[in-house]
């Protein structure tokens, strides 16, 4: 089976405010699209950005990185986002700026006889019942619209609000609860006639094998770019995907 060379990323967290004069988050990723081979697909996962409160709130950060993932259209490298939970909002016109694809929660690619299936990976986190509640409230289509009424202002507020109410809950929460729940992970593989699951969401990078109806199966975990690049990567007309995590130099 032929297929180009892939890339997928999740967990940059870009943010406008990162200290300036080191190798950061910012300069990481944009040094890492430019080390990207011509003809290549990219596949970005969730949480490229630390928030997401509209289209029409234009900021430096991302001004250039919509500069950076629309200049790799020349190298004819296509580029295809799904939502996080930091930046379920982005919309189709900050998308065409990137002129990269918007994608649904879960999705496939053709590998050998089977499907790679592909998400952010927070709907993986089912044990977590406090934010699948938070979830399913924060993509209801009706409150989002009324979100996006509020001034700008307004929007920057609440958002940094809920990121720090985030943050608190995530302390006193426990790792097994913030984590995938397994038999969620086998559901989803199943449904989707997949041997291979790639994910964000958990900062968790790894790669774990097991067993589905007597079949190996694979889910390998994309980490967050807090102290480094990480990146999984599917050579050409390969079956395999490997898992890459470099310190920013």
């Amino acid at each position: 089976m032929s297929n180009p060379v892939r890339y997928f990323i999740a967990d940059i967290h870009l943010a406008d405010n990162e200290p300036d004069g080191y190798m950061g988050i910012t300069a990481g990723f944009l040094s890492f699209l430019n080390t990207l081979p011509d003809n290549c697909e990219l596949y970005i996962l969730g949480d490229l950005f630390d928030y997401w409160v509209g289209d029409d709130v234009k900021t430096n950060i991302q001004q250039q990185t919509a500069l950076a993932l629309q200049a790799l259209s020349k190298r004819h490298i296509k580029k295809y986002f799904v939502h996080g939970n930091r930046d379920f909002l982005l919309g189709k016109r900050y998308a065409q700026q990137c002129d990269m694809i918007l994608l649904p929660e879960i999705n496939c690619l053709p590998n050998q006889e089977k499907n790679i299936v592909f998400l952010h990976g927070d709907l993986l986190c089912i044990d977590d019942l406090q934010y699948q509640k938070f979830r399913k409230a924060m993509h209801n289509r009706w409150l989002q619209k009324l979100f996006l009424l509020l001034p700008r202002f307004v929007r920057l507020k609440i958002a940094a609000k809920l990121r720090q109410k985030s943050s608190l809950h995530n302390q006193t929460k426990s790792e097994f609860i913030m984590d995938v729940n397994q038999q969620a992970v086998v559901e989803v593989m199943i449904e989707h006639n997949a041997d291979i699951m790639v994910h964000g969401h958990t900062h968790k990078p790894a790669t774990h094998y097991f067993q589905i109806e007597g079949n190996r199966a694979t889910r390998i975990v994309l980490g967050a770019w807090h102290d480094g690049v990480t990146y999984i990567k599917q050579e050409q007309n390969s079956n395999t995907l490997a898992l890459y995590n470099h310190s920013f130099k």
